[in-house]
């Protein structure tokens, strides 16, 4: 929003939130009722083609906003270094009102223009004069509006919702008032109508425009330099002719400077190139990769999960995972990301962070929950992790911590077997499994006198029994099994608190720590009321409305961390899954030994929650229902 927000500020559809595309459905049923029905020698192909081109600028969007992030992660050709944030993904979650929009004047003109009707495929003339008129008139009118929007007064009341935008992203291009998309509208209109009125319109001379103007707007505002140096000494009047991200980005970091749309000829010509221009040009496209010092090792979890990701749908990647019904719609896509994955085995930057003095990234093993679990795919998936390990050594990285089901007793022993294959390697190892033990336990109310303890029971969850026993808290077993399992784990003088309760005596249990596995029978047996804290990496289905499901093992991140603008699958905004925290963590105190394997870590669970809390990590407090 601006700092003080003009007339028609919000766009008119605003009020109706994501319903908004019924706006455009009236024109798409009749425009493809018409293509159906009509003879083929009497069709308006311009006509029926608006519906599909406005898809089509939804697909191109998408492309730039995955690439740009995708290149950001790792840090190469880099422009700005700041991270983005919640507040900007919100404020630009509205990128597509724009098509909306067009769209709607298109129908608009078609029904309207008798000129616009039953147009060419081509006609060189029409495609020779927009691009002409573009190239004077519209980039002249264009720099001095812009100039204009830059003035205290329309600033404030519309161009500062643009600038809010300080690292800029593909989709920020489109980011502006209703009020000012008005007034690109005429500008770019130009051209089109001149067409028109011309007789010398066709329907690639409008489609070819806009997306140059689409194709400008997303290179532009990427934050990452893509523009080889080679073409401006093979043709050096293209610096007059065509700017670059980084030309852009010093517009947004500047204010006063490089105001231009696509060709900065008039910077020069008005004397507002900003000095630095061709310094960051230059800077931007030698910048390698990013020193790494911390390193999160996930992957992929539902086969959905793929749009859940960074790099994949920005507004939907903003909030926890949840299933949504436009999903079904992307099948098709989702089955071909599947079957991609069974092919594609390089693991790839998911995400960069950092805090403090520490560079931070996620990296993604292409694999899904499904195939962990099969046996045939434990090698391959055991040679992946194990690759990506020795890459983080080659690279310097300090820590790597194995998330999600990168680690696991049958597996890979907790990661316990890259420690004896490569005991030379300088990068620790770590699972997490004391910082989430530390995370449960604190969670636990702290009035309580007894928990019961159900699903399947793993490291995390001796730990947590064994401590919890030791402070005096009973930790009651539903499972018989489990229980002569988890009896060997407590010591000796303890285990007067560690008791197994049948299924009859469930009244007194209000606190349940549930694992995987962990069944609709025993959950149905818990009483109203009662708090489900998961041990286990993945979250329990919520059967009660009655009871409290609280998050996986998580913290609240502190406000410093930089560049959180996505969840962490299910977790909440700002949350951070304690493994990889417990990485982080790791860094931060200079720990230097590995931290995984089979063997249990009883000791020093408190000095590692003190630890955590001390760099600003806080724990996750309220239950959700």
């Amino acid at each position: 929003m601006a700092t003080k927000p003009g007339v028609l500020t919000d766009w008119p559809w605003a009020p109706l939130g994501s319903f908004k595309y019924i706006v455009i459905a009236p024109w798409a049923v009749h425009s493809t009722y018409r293509f159906v029905t009509d003879d083929p020698e009497k069709r308006d192909l311009g006509y029926s083609l608006v519906f599909p081109f406005l898809l089509f600028r939804i697909l191109h969007n998408q492309v730039w906003i995955s690439l740009s992030r995708y290149y950001t992660s790792s840090g190469k050709r880099r422009i700005v270094d700041k991270g983005i944030d919640f507040n900007q993904v919100d404020r630009e979650t509205n990128w597509d009102d724009q098509i909306l929009f067009n769209g709607v004047l298109f129908y608009t003109g078609i029904c309207l223009l008798p000129e616009a009707k039953q147009l060419p495929w081509w006609r060189t003339d029409g495609v020779l004069m927009a691009a002409l008129i573009h190239a004077g008139p519209v980039e002249f009118l264009y720099y001095w509006l812009h100039k204009a929007l830059h003035h205290h007064f329309l600033y404030s009341r519309y161009h500062s919702h643009h600038h809010s935008s300080i690292v800029t992203e593909p989709i920020t291009s489109v980011i502006h008032p209703f009020a000012e998309h008005i007034a690109y509208f005429i500008l770019f209109a130009i051209p089109l109508l001149t067409t028109l009125l011309t007789k010398t319109a066709s329907i690639i001379s409008f489609a070819g425009y806009i997306i140059y103007i689409d194709f400008m707007n997303n290179m532009g505002h990427c934050n990452f330099e893509l523009i080889p140096k080679r073409l401006f000494h093979l043709f050096p009047p293209l610096k007059f002719l065509c700017y670059t991200p980084s030309f852009h980005s010093l517009h947004h970091t500047q204010f006063r400077t490089n105001y231009s749309l696509f060709m900065p000829l008039y910077d020069y010509i008005y004397g507002t190139m900003d000095e630095s221009t061709d310094t960051l040009y230059e800077k931007s496209l030698e910048r390698g990769d990013d020193r790494v010092d911390v390193v999160h090792l996930t992957h992929l979890t539902t086969p959905e999960s793929i749009y859940h990701l960074r790099i994949g749908l920005a507004s939907f990647a903003s909030f926890p995972f949840s299933y949504r019904w436009f999903m079904r719609l992307l099948w098709p896509f989702t089955s071909l990301s599947m079957i991609f994955t069974l092919f594609y085995a390089r693991l790839f930057v998911a995400e960069r962070n950092s805090f403090k003095k520490l560079n931070l990234q996620s990296w993604m093993i292409p694999r899904y929950n499904l195939q962990y679990l099969l046996k045939w795919r434990k090698d391959a998936i055991n040679n992946m992790i194990e690759k990506a390990i020795l890459e983080a050594d080659k690279k310097g990285v300090k820590v790597l911590s194995l998330g999600l089901m990168n680690q696991g007793e049958e597996l890979n022993r907790n990661g316990e077997v890259y420690i004896h294959k490569h005991p030379e390697m300088k990068v620790r190892l770590v699972d997490g499994s004391r910082l989430a033990a530390a995370v449960v336990i604190n969670s636990v109310p702290k009035e309580t006198t007894n928990v019961l303890m159900t699903g399947n029971l793993t490291k995390v969850a001796y730990t947590i029994a064994s401590a919890l026993c030791q402070r005096g808290v009973q930790v009651s077993i539903l499972r018989l099994d489990e229980y002569e399992k988890i009896r060997s784990c407590v010591p000796q003088e303890c285990r007067d608190h560690l008791v197994y309760l049948t299924s009859e005596a469930l009244s007194s249990n209000k606190v349940w720590l549930v694992g995987e596995g962990t069944t609709r029978e025993e959950q149905e047996q818990a009483t109203k009321g009662t708090l489900f804290i998961p041990f286990s990496q993945f979250p329990l289905k919520q059967l009660r409305r009655d009871c409290i499901y609280h998050t996986t093992p998580a913290l609240i991140v502190p406000k410093s961390l930089v560049n959180i603008h996505s969840c962490e699958n299910w977790l909440p905004r700002k949350a951070m899954s304690a493994t990889r925290v417990a990485g982080i963590l790791h860094a931060l105190e200079g720990w230097d030994m590995h931290e995984c394997g089979t063997s249990l870590l009883l000791s020093d669970l408190d000095h590692v929650w003190e630890a955590c809390l001390s760099h600003g990590f806080q724990p996750l407090l309220l239950p959700h229902h």
